[in-house]
This record gives C-alpha cells, structure tokens and sequence, in this order.
C-alpha cells in the first residue's frame, strides 16, 4: 500500500487527468475562484499588498473577474525585494504545513528569498510527477543528472550515486538508479563521465547539452542506451533540438519553472511547444502596454502562483519572454506557449533605448570550428564583447566572420570587440547567459 504522502501525489494525479481536459474558460473560472482566496487572504495578512489592493477598490469577498485582475498592478523582482519581510506572513491557513525558506538567483540576476509552504511544495512535486508520466517513462531504467549541485557535492570523476531517482517518482514507484554530476564540471570530462554511466535518461541544462552534443558528434561518440533528454533552467531552441538529434538520435522534454513561482509550463507530450500549468498558476503573456498576447506574439511573463500564501506573488513578472501558441491539437486545454524566448536580463539595448532579445544561438559560432565556448555581453550602449573559449585558436578571419554575424543580428549600431579565457563561468545560481547586457535597467 502506498504511504500517505504517495497516496496524496497519486490522488492529486487523478484530478490533474481529469483537469488538463478542461475547456479553458472553465478553466479560468477555477482559477479566480482560487485566486479570490488568495487576494482575500494576502490582503487580511500583508500591509504591502492591502495597500496595493485598496488602491485599485478591492473589497474582500469580491468576485474576481479578468477585467478587474488586469487592473491590478504588475509585480516587479525589484518591487519584492526591496519589500522584504513586508510581502511574507507566518499566518498561513491551516493544512498548508511548515513554512520553508529558500533563495534563487533569478532570471534577472536579482536574488530573492523566498517563502513556502510544505504545502506548495507538495504540489511542485505533483506537477514533477505529471510531467514524468505524460512523457511515459521507464522507470526501471537509469537516469543521469548533471545539475548545480555546491558544496563539493557530485564532484568528477565519480559524481555521486543513488539506488533511486528521488522523490516524487521514488516515493510513488520503484525506479532504476541516479547517477549525479556537478555542473561545474568541464564538457570533456562530462562525456566522459557519461560515457562511463552510460544512462537510459539524461537531465541537463541546455547550455551544457549543447557542449555535449557537439562534443560527441565531433569525437563520433555515442551513448547507445539513451532514449530521451530533459531540460529545465534555461531557454532551448531548435538548433538544440537539432544538435541532440544529430549526436544521439532523440529528443527533448523541456520543463519551464522558477524557484518562486513552481511549475509554470511543461513540454506537450506529442508536440515541442509548452503547456501552461494552468491548476499551479496563472501565468499572462503580455505585450508592452500591458494587453495579453496574441498567438504568434511575443511578449513579458507574469505569473501567479495559486497556492503559495506564505509569500504570495500577485501579477508578478518573472523576467522571462515567450510567444504564446494556438489550441494544441493534443485536445489538452491548457493554454500553449509556442516558445520560451529567454530572460530579460538577455535583452539588447538598442542605442535608442528599445530593447530586443541578444538572440545570439548558433548564428554566430557554429560555422566556426574550434569555439568551446562564447558569451556576448553588452558593455556599453555601442559596444559588444565577444567572450570565448577556443581550441585551436582562431584563424585568420575568423573574428572578422563573428562580428559580421553579430552585425547582421543586432544591426550596424554596435563595434564588437574580442577577449578569450580558459573558461567562462556560469552566473552563481549554476545557470549559463549565451547573452548577457550590462546596461542598467
């Protein structure tokens, strides 16, 4: 028999089944009846967000409707940080557990502490667990994690090894075994360790799969048990999507989450555009004044977590950009998200002041033999630095080719100036910036 904390991941699974069918106004309306309790509970609780509420006529007890939510003030990172203790509360309703701290680093670079719930916490091990079984693992099977580990845990050569996958699968099923790595570790010596692992499964950040895949396909490497891929933390876009297929022959399952806000979108199982976890939060695309975004548009992030009290998070603007997606021909009625678009800390700031996505991907370093590793960062309203790792070094023209890609890309606006290093490090929550600006907000 199962224990009581399975017997709950499994019951909440039956009604997930049952929800993700829903057509999306029905959908909608479960959601702002959740989130009447929450702006009920927000405003008797935390001065930061009565305040906020009482300036747009909010009443408790008031239904909540889309025209008055989106008179409700957007939340910046900033705005909760410098809010402090004052956007948090111990008083919690009962049955939501334990309050629990933690921190992120953000997509943004703005670190913030955090505060839960083990209940919320219960359900971002839910959505953990629907996300396995929509892609149908086999959990008999090996899994291989390269994650950001700290403290010296998972270290190369042998990383570290479990007799099962963790929690939540542990918990509910049987599995096969976890062998972990530290991200830090080099690309090379990833592959090696890889190869020695050997994994039926592999969960990594993009940007290191993108060093791996390369890696393999150049040395004509191969991991002859692996039967799919899986991604979180950072955008993937087609060339990767490509790159997996042509070193492995498989593809990739993405999950979009954030340490404050949980589970936002998850890969559909049968297409490569996301869901929106529509039961965790109610996440909006928005355009620059504020409207929601069309299908085929581009816009900014917002999320609100449904279930987090201790430190709700009300219209709030993760950093994020994706493009919102038609009804997917899967029949889920969960909305779609076409493409995850990257951070707005990756934004290029035009000398006029607008700002576009550093979509720097391969564009500019595939065709170039020899780049380990790049990074594009904004100096100065004018100038690009081209951040690399090679071997062998560059040829002859090669930096002339670079410049003229980033030229073509951003425009004829930017000079593009050249340093290399042994190494590029990743930002310290463990994530890797392919673009990163250095221009203040």
């Amino acid at each position: 028999m199962p224990g009581d904390v399975a017997a709950r991941l499994l019951a909440v699974q039956h009604q997930l089944e049952e929800s993700q069918w829903w057509p999306p106004d029905v959908m909608l309306h479960h959601q702002f009846r959740q989130l009447g309790r929450l702006l009920d509970h927000a405003f008797a609780n935390i001065v930061f967000y009565r305040e906020r509420l009482a300036a747009v006529g909010y009443r408790p007890g008031q239904e909540i409707t889309p025209e008055f939510w989106r008179r409700l003030p957007i939340l910046t990172r900033r705005e909760v940080r410098e809010a402090g203790e004052a956007i948090v509360t111990a008083n919690v309703p009962r049955g939501h557990g334990r309050l629990l701290a933690d921190a992120t680093g953000g997509s943004t670079g703005i670190p913030l502490k955090i505060l839960k719930t083990e209940l919320w916490q219960f359900f971002w091990a839910a959505f953990t667990l629907r996300e396995e079984l929509w892609h149908r693992r086999d959990w008999r099977l090996k899994l291989a994690a390269i994650r950001h580990l700290g403290h010296g845990s998972a270290p190369y050569p042998e990383g570290s090894h479990r007799d099962d996958w963790g929690p939540p699968v542990a918990t509910v099923y049987p599995t096969g075994p976890l062998a972990l790595l530290d991200v830090a570790t080099r690309p090379r010596e990833q592959a090696e360790w890889l190869l020695r692992e050997n994994p039926d499964y592999l969960l990594v950040n993009p940007s290191s799969l993108m060093l791996l895949a390369r890696y393999f396909r150049e040395n004509a490497l191969a991991l002859p048990r692996l039967l799919a891929l899986r991604t979180l933390g950072e955008a993937v876009d087609p060339a990767l999507r490509r790159a997996c297929r042509a070193a492995w022959g498989v593809g990739i399952a993405d999950m979009y989450s954030a340490a404050e806000a949980g589970y936002l979108a998850l890969q559909c199982p049968q297409q490569e555009h996301y869901h929106i976890q529509s039961e965790s939060a109610l996440v909006e695309v928005l355009d620059d004044t504020g409207n929601p975004c069309r299908p085929g548009e581009t816009g900014t992030v917002v999320a609100t977590p449904l279930h987090n009290f201790a430190m709700p998070l009300i219209r709030y603007a993760i950093g994020d950009m994706a493009e919102v997606g038609v009804r997917c021909p899967c029949g889920r009625g969960l909305p779609v998200l076409a493409r995850l678009l990257g951070r707005v800390r990756q934004m290029l700031v035009l000398p006029s002041g607008a700002r576009r996505y550093g979509n720097v991907g391969d564009l500019a370093f595939a065709e170039i033999e020899g780049v380990v590793q790049y990074q594009v960062v904004q100096t100065s309203l004018r100038n690009l630095e081209v951040r690399l790792v090679v071997r062998p070094p560059f040829a002859p023209g090669d930096e002339d080719k670079v410049r003229q890609k980033l030229r073509d890309n951003f425009g004829e606006h930017f000079s593009v100036s050249f340093s290399y290093r042994a190494e590029i490090p990743r930002a310290p929550s463990g994530k890797y910036f392919e673009f990163v600006s250095e221009i203040a907000e």
